[in-house]
C-alpha cells in the first residue's frame, strides 16, 4: 500500500494478489482502492490530505487503470455484476476516473474517486473526531464512524447483492442503532445493541462491507493526520 517504488495501480494489484495467495478470496479490495490513494497523498502533503489526495487521483494514468481493472478482476468482489460501459471484465477504454464516475451513483468507493474522498473526510472523519472530542475511547470512535456511513448512505455491497430496498432498510435500522448508542453510556448496553443489530444482519445475509471499507479509510486518514501533526 505504501511502497514508493510502485505506481498506485500496481500497489493495488500486488496487494490483491498477496491477499488471494494468503486467504484465497477477496477480503480487502475496497480497502485497497481507498487506502492506496490516501497513502500516496500522505507521501506528498499529509498536512492537507484533501488537496493531496485529489492530486494523487488526478495523476492516475493508463498503467494505473489497467492494473486496477486487473486487480478488480482478480479479487472478483461479490455482487459485481456487469456494466454496459467500462465493464471491468473488458480492457479499459478510458481512464480510471472516468470509469469510476460512471459507477459513482451506485458505488460509494467509486464515488470517492470522483469527489476527492469527500465522504471519508466529511462523514467518516467528522464522526470519528467528534466522538473522540466527546470523550469516546477504545473502539467507540470507530463504531460511530461506521454507523455514520451506514446511517447516511445505502451500503453499496448490500445494494449490489440485494437491491435498493434492502439497502434502505439497513440504513434505517442503522440510524436507530446510532441514536440508541448516542444516548446510552453503559458499554454493556451499547454492545448488546450492536450485537443484536449484527445478528439481524447475518440472519438476512446482509454484509455492509462498503461501509466497513470506508471506515478503514477514515481511520487511516485520521492516523495520517495525527502523524502529520506530531511531525509539525
Amino acid at each position: 500500500v505504501a511502497d514508493p517504488s510502485l505506481r498506485p495501480g500496481q500497489r493495488i494489484l500486488e496487494a490483491v494478489g498477496a491477499t488471494r495467495e494468503a486467504v484465497g478470496t477477496n477480503t480487502n479490495l475496497g480497502i485497497l482502492l481507498l487506502c492506496v490513494p490516501l497513502a500516496c497523498a500522505a507521501a506528498t502533503d499529509p498536512a492537507d490530505l484533501g488537496a493531496s489526495v485529489e492530486k494523487a487521483l488526478a495523476a492516475l494514468d493508463g498503467d494505473d487503470t489497467h492494473a486496477i481493472y486487473e486487480a478488480i478482476r482478480l479479487a472478483s468482489p461479490g455482487g459485481l455484476g456487469s456494466a454496459d460501459n467500462h465493464d471491468v471484465r473488458d480492457e479499459p477504454q478510458t481512464g480510471i476516473l472516468e470509469a469510476m464516475a460512471l459507477a459513482a451513483d451506485r458505488d460509494l468507493i467509486a464515488r470517492q474517486y470522483v469527489n476527492g474522498f469527500a465522504d471519508v473526510f466529511e462523514t467518516g472523519l467528522h464522526a470519528l473526531e467528534a466522538a473522540r472530542r466527546a470523550g469516546e475511547t477504545a473502539m467507540w470512535p470507530t463504531v460511530f464512524a461506521y454507523l455514520a456511513f451506514l446511517a447516511r448512505f445505502g451500503d453499496s455491497h448490500i445494494r449490489r447483492k440485494h437491491g435498493d430496498a434492502a439497502a434502505q432498510r439497513v440504513r434505517d435500522e442503522a440510524s436507530i442503532v446510532l441514536r440508541t448508542i448516542e444516548h446510552v453510556t453503559d458499554p454493556d448496553q451499547r454492545l448488546e445493541t450492536l450485537l443484536a443489530f449484527d445478528r439481524s444482519l447475518k440472519e438476512q445475509d446482509f454484509n455492509p462491507g462498503t461501509s466497513a471499507d470506508l471506515t478503514v479509510a477514515t481511520y487511516f486518514s485520521g492516523e495520517i493526520r495525527k502523524l502529520s501533526a506530531v511531525k509539525r
